[in-house]
Protein backbone atom coordinates (compact mmCIF):
# COMPACT_ATOMS: atom_id res chain seq x y z
CA UNK A 1 0.00 0.00 0.00
CA UNK A 2 1.03 3.68 -0.67
CA UNK A 3 1.15 5.88 1.74
CA UNK A 4 1.35 9.94 2.41
CA UNK A 5 2.62 11.64 5.08
CA UNK A 6 0.08 13.70 6.72
CA UNK A 7 -0.04 15.57 10.20
CA UNK A 8 0.29 13.40 13.33
CA UNK A 9 -3.29 13.80 14.69
CA UNK A 10 -5.11 10.75 14.78
CA UNK A 11 -8.12 10.86 11.77
CA UNK A 12 -9.76 7.24 10.40
CA UNK A 13 -9.85 6.16 7.13
CA UNK A 14 -12.31 3.72 5.81
CA UNK A 15 -11.36 1.28 2.79
CA UNK A 16 -14.28 0.95 0.51
CA UNK A 17 -14.61 -1.43 -1.99
CA UNK A 18 -16.77 -1.79 -5.12
CA UNK A 19 -17.10 -5.20 -7.11
CA UNK A 20 -19.61 -7.09 -9.52
CA UNK A 21 -20.52 -10.62 -8.25
CA UNK A 22 -21.64 -13.15 -9.65
CA UNK A 23 -23.58 -15.45 -8.01
CA UNK A 24 -21.59 -15.26 -4.79
CA UNK A 25 -21.99 -13.43 -1.77
CA UNK A 26 -20.37 -12.48 1.79
CA UNK A 27 -16.79 -11.68 -0.02
CA UNK A 28 -14.42 -11.00 3.39
CA UNK A 29 -10.70 -11.25 4.14
CA UNK A 30 -10.10 -14.76 5.51
CA UNK A 31 -8.79 -15.30 9.28
CA UNK A 32 -7.19 -13.12 11.73
CA UNK A 33 -3.88 -13.22 9.96
CA UNK A 34 -5.65 -11.52 6.58
CA UNK A 35 -2.92 -9.39 4.82
CA UNK A 36 -4.15 -5.51 3.90
CA UNK A 37 -0.57 -5.15 2.81
CA UNK A 38 0.92 -3.29 5.50
CA UNK A 39 3.58 -3.83 7.89
CA UNK A 40 2.92 -6.49 10.90
CA UNK A 41 2.17 -5.09 14.25
CA UNK A 42 4.67 -3.66 15.99
CA UNK A 43 5.28 -1.76 19.43
CA UNK A 44 5.21 1.73 19.40
CA UNK A 45 7.86 3.97 21.87
CA UNK A 46 6.64 4.91 25.07
CA UNK A 47 4.35 2.03 25.76
CA UNK A 48 1.57 3.75 23.11
CA UNK A 49 0.26 0.25 22.31
CA UNK A 50 0.79 -1.18 18.43
CA UNK A 51 -0.13 -0.48 15.13
CA UNK A 52 -0.06 -2.31 11.80
CA UNK A 53 2.86 0.06 9.93
CA UNK A 54 5.41 2.57 11.53
CA UNK A 55 6.84 4.96 10.05
CA UNK A 56 9.67 7.55 11.39
CA UNK A 57 10.59 10.86 10.00
CA UNK A 58 13.96 10.85 9.57
CA UNK A 59 14.19 14.25 10.26
CA UNK A 60 12.06 14.82 13.60
CA UNK A 61 12.70 11.40 14.82
CA UNK A 62 8.63 11.07 15.03
CA UNK A 63 6.78 8.57 14.64
CA UNK A 64 3.95 7.90 12.23
CA UNK A 65 1.36 4.80 11.89
CA UNK A 66 -1.65 3.34 10.22
CA UNK A 67 -3.93 0.95 12.50
CA UNK A 68 -6.65 -1.84 11.34
CA UNK A 69 -9.13 -1.50 13.05
CA UNK A 70 -9.99 -4.73 13.17
CA UNK A 71 -13.34 -4.95 14.47
CA UNK A 72 -14.45 -2.74 11.27
CA UNK A 73 -13.97 -5.19 8.87
CA UNK A 74 -17.42 -6.37 6.96
CA UNK A 75 -17.94 -8.32 4.48
CA UNK A 76 -18.86 -7.10 0.58
CA UNK A 77 -22.62 -8.94 -0.19
CA UNK A 78 -24.39 -9.89 -3.23
CA UNK A 79 -26.92 -6.69 -1.97
CA UNK A 80 -23.85 -4.31 -2.09
CA UNK A 81 -23.06 -5.00 -5.92
CA UNK A 82 -21.76 -2.94 -8.23
CA UNK A 83 -21.98 0.18 -5.12
CA UNK A 84 -18.69 0.96 -2.72
CA UNK A 85 -18.82 -0.63 0.76
CA UNK A 86 -16.35 0.17 2.99
CA UNK A 87 -14.93 -3.18 4.18
CA UNK A 88 -12.59 -1.99 6.94
CA UNK A 89 -11.08 1.29 8.64
CA UNK A 90 -7.69 2.55 9.60
CA UNK A 91 -6.41 5.07 12.20
CA UNK A 92 -3.90 6.92 10.72
CA UNK A 93 -1.42 8.90 12.31
CA UNK A 94 0.65 10.64 10.43
CA UNK A 95 0.52 8.60 7.32
CA UNK A 96 -2.65 8.14 5.03
CA UNK A 97 -2.98 5.30 2.66
CA UNK A 98 -3.36 6.33 -0.98
CA UNK A 99 -3.23 2.74 -2.61
CA UNK A 100 -4.47 -0.93 -1.98
CA UNK A 101 -3.42 -3.70 -4.41
CA UNK A 102 -6.27 -6.61 -3.09
CA UNK A 103 -4.45 -10.51 -3.25
CA UNK A 104 -5.15 -13.82 -1.94
CA UNK A 105 -6.72 -14.75 1.05
CA UNK A 106 -10.19 -13.78 0.26
CA UNK A 107 -13.50 -15.81 0.66
CA UNK A 108 -16.47 -16.07 -0.27
CA UNK A 109 -20.13 -18.24 -0.58
CA UNK A 110 -22.34 -19.25 -3.45
CA UNK A 111 -25.53 -16.94 -3.00
CA UNK A 112 -28.32 -20.06 -3.30
CA UNK A 113 -25.82 -23.30 -2.42
CA UNK A 114 -23.72 -21.87 0.09
CA UNK A 115 -20.46 -23.93 -0.82
CA UNK A 116 -17.96 -21.59 0.37
CA UNK A 117 -14.97 -20.71 -1.54
CA UNK A 118 -11.53 -19.98 0.27
CA UNK A 119 -8.40 -18.38 -0.73
CA UNK A 120 -9.77 -15.94 -3.84
CA UNK A 121 -6.87 -14.27 -5.43
CA UNK A 122 -8.24 -10.38 -6.54
CA UNK A 123 -4.77 -9.74 -7.88
CA UNK A 124 -5.82 -9.56 -11.27
CA UNK A 125 -9.44 -7.71 -10.25
CA UNK A 126 -11.25 -10.79 -11.41
CA UNK A 127 -11.71 -14.05 -9.84
CA UNK A 128 -14.04 -17.35 -11.71
CA UNK A 129 -14.69 -20.04 -10.46
CA UNK A 130 -17.64 -22.87 -10.48
CA UNK A 131 -20.28 -24.09 -7.63
CA UNK A 132 -20.77 -27.91 -8.32
CA UNK A 133 -24.19 -27.66 -5.42
CA UNK A 134 -25.64 -25.33 -7.75
CA UNK A 135 -24.55 -25.90 -10.91
CA UNK A 136 -23.74 -22.79 -11.94
CA UNK A 137 -20.28 -19.95 -12.33
CA UNK A 138 -19.76 -17.93 -9.82
CA UNK A 139 -17.07 -14.96 -10.22
CA UNK A 140 -16.25 -11.35 -8.81
CA UNK A 141 -15.57 -9.14 -11.78
CA UNK A 142 -14.47 -5.00 -12.00
CA UNK A 143 -12.69 -4.97 -8.01
CA UNK A 144 -12.00 -1.36 -7.46
CA UNK A 145 -11.37 0.41 -4.47
CA UNK A 146 -11.32 4.24 -2.85
CA UNK A 147 -10.60 5.47 0.45
CA UNK A 148 -12.75 8.06 2.59
CA UNK A 149 -12.46 9.90 5.99
CA UNK A 150 -14.72 8.80 8.44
Amino acid sequence: MGVRRRPTAAEKIALQLKATLENVTNLRPLGEDFRWYLKDTVALKGGRGSASMVQKCKLCARENSIEILSSTIKSYNAEDNEKFKTIVEFECRGLEPIDFQPQAGFAAEGVESGTVFSDINLQEKDWTDYDEKAQESVGIYEVTHQFVKC
